[in-house]
């Protein structure tokens, strides 16, 4: 599912912000720009929503207008569940693939574990980090 909640977004004294979602009660968090504070209230609302759906707990509407004092200000953030849950989802996925069979052979008789080093050329080809 696709959501939009308005936020809080607080400047903090010694820099960055502060973000709470009144609507989603607990969801908060900050961060030390405002890129990465749109970002980690991106992730913060879609894990709140996302475990509030697993649970089949009722998803609280988003409220038309937050109440601020300057210098606070609202902006509106979105999030997308099953994005997210794709994202987060460690479940094991079985592939077929084919290699040679002197490559099978050499690697088998390495002992190597073919999940492994697939998961880890992937992450590599991809850029990922952990």
């Amino acid at each position: 599912m696709k959501y939009v909640y308005p936020a809080i977004f607080t400047p903090l004294d010694e820099g960055g912000f502060d973000v709470s979602v009144p609507d989603l009660p607990g969801c908060r968090t900050c961060a030390d720009s405002l890129a990465e504070v749109i970002e980690m209230a991106e992730d913060a609302i879609s894990l709140w929503l996302w475990d509030t759906e697993e649970e089949k707990r009722p998803i609280p509407p988003a409220s038309d207008t937050l109440q601020h004092s300057p210098p606070q200000f609202i902006n509106y953030i979105k999030a997308d569940t099953e994005a997210y849950r794709r994202q987060m989802d460690n479940r094991a996925v079985k592939k077929t693939l084919t290699i040679p069979a002197w490559l099978n052979h050499m690697a088998e008789s390495a002992h190597v574990n073919f999940s492994g080093v697939l998961q880890e050329a992937l992450k590599q080809h991809l850029h990922i980090t952990d």
